[in-house]
């Protein structure tokens, strides 16, 4: 039996969110956001695109990277919670 893949915690979650709202604030639809990343060298279709907002799919560390320049923001904006006040968001940097 295949090994079961790990569930989407609370960030994945945020992120798949951030994602999407983002993604319809910009006007871009999943087939266009798709292309831009992929333009920028990380290859992923619409599909991928989809299952990681509905948080099908995990999104990597490169997706996420390649998603927020997609969309013209810092990969933090994807991951900061929405309960998180943008001030607050860094205090645990060092």
């Amino acid at each position: 039996m295949p090994p079961r893949p790990l569930a989407i915690g609370p960030a994945g979650h945020a992120a798949a969110h951030a994602i999407e709202h983002t993604r319809t604030a910009r006007g871009y639809s999943q087939r266009q956001l798709a292309a831009r990343v992929t333009a920028l060298g990380r290859p992923m279709t619409f599909t991928a695109l989809s299952r990681i907002e509905r948080t099908v799919r995990r999104c990597d560390i490169d997706d996420l990277a390649a998603i927020a320049t997609a969309l013209g923001i810092t990969p933090q904006n994807l991951l900061a919670s929405p309960l998180t006040p943008p001030e607050a968001a860094g205090a645990g940097e060092i």
